[in-house]
């Protein structure tokens, strides 16, 4: 991960402005800097796109190519994940340290989208057993300032929205043999839908709170932040630590009550919700069922 050098003093400052909800750029601990995404940018991909959060500048693109079911999901399609962290963007992604964070955000992105309950992988298969589409997502790392999953997340969701995929016709003959013809119409295409595609949101944690799309000097005070994947209907899909410190239960049940009040509006829970993070969970975390289970676990 990319990281700034910032004296004992700067750290100070930086940290007792979060404890007073105020951050060096003004923003409060739970506001975002302004997002510019742009979609259709790499013409010869099936789709792209491009987003800016702050000074982290992603590129993503998107080739469909036709391949094999896995042998265990004869049924579907997949998703695969290349993510090149340029030395352009930082000069500590030269040599191992950016295969390394290549490795680890390509990961994350698996957990995430490669499963049917975040994309419809079922509409990428041709023929079961036999054709499918494989969609490689490739993720470029142009400018790194701080909060690079939130903004590859926003941007790979962009990218497959604005994917799209030539239209396939199975044509079999009197002697069973299939044969493939694809729709030459660039209007004749199938379109992915990215409504319960998940995005994601880092806490980081700076002394005693908080704060969302933190910047290289918050994260420079920061030693563990919490990444969540969250529907738009609050459903959390995905949560792992990253960073080398650690986090106390109460710390984690603190940011995802602000994480799940946020997404589902405080709206009361009328029947208790299961609180699984799994993604099993067909229903919205709310406040009412994490502190059941935050009595629960810290018994």
């Amino acid at each position: 991960m990319a990281s700034v050098a910032l004296s004992e003093a700067e750290k100070v400052y930086i940290v007792h402005g979060v404890q007073e909800d105020l951050r060096v750029d003004g923003r409060g601990c739970e506001d975002y800097r302004y997002v510019e995404v742009e979609t259709d940018v790499v013409s010869n991909t099936s789709g792209s796109a491009r987003v800016k959060l702050g000074h982290t500048d992603i590129l993503v693109g998107v080739k469909a190519e036709m391949g094999t079911p896995k042998l265990e999901k004869p049924n579907e399609g997949y998703l695969e994940f290349f993510v090149d962290c340029s030395a352009n963007a930082t000069p500590e992604f030269e040599g191992r340290g950016g295969d390394d964070l290549g490795t680890e955000i390509a990961n994350t992105l698996y957990r995430i989208f490669n499963n049917k309950s975040s994309v419809d992988l079922q509409s990428l298969c041709i023929s079961p057993r036999e054709h499918c589409w494989i969609l490689y997502v490739d993720v470029l790392l142009l400018e790194c300032g701080g909060n690079l999953f939130d903004t590859i997340c926003i941007a790979v969701k962009a990218a497959l929205f604005n994917t799209r995929i030539p239209r396939v016709r199975v044509l079999e003959d009197e002697e069973g043999s299939k044969d493939i013809e694809l729709s030459d119409d660039p209007y004749d295409c199938i379109r992915l839908s990215v409504e319960n595609v998940p995005c994601i949101v880092t806490l980081c944690k700076i002394g005693y709170r908080h704060v969302v799309d933190a910047t290289l000097q918050e994260e420079a005070c920061s030693l563990a932040s919490l990444l969540v994947s969250v529907t738009s209907t609050g459903v959390v899909t995905c949560m792992r630590k990253v960073g080398k410190g650690s986090l106390d239960p109460e710390s984690i049940f603190e940011m995802m009550e602000h994480l799940c009040m946020a997404a589902t509006a405080e709206t009361p829970c009328k029947t208790p919700c299961r609180a699984q993070l799994c993604g099993e969970s067909s229903e919205p975390l709310c406040r009412e069922t994490w502190w059941q289970v935050k009595e629960k676990l810290l018994v």
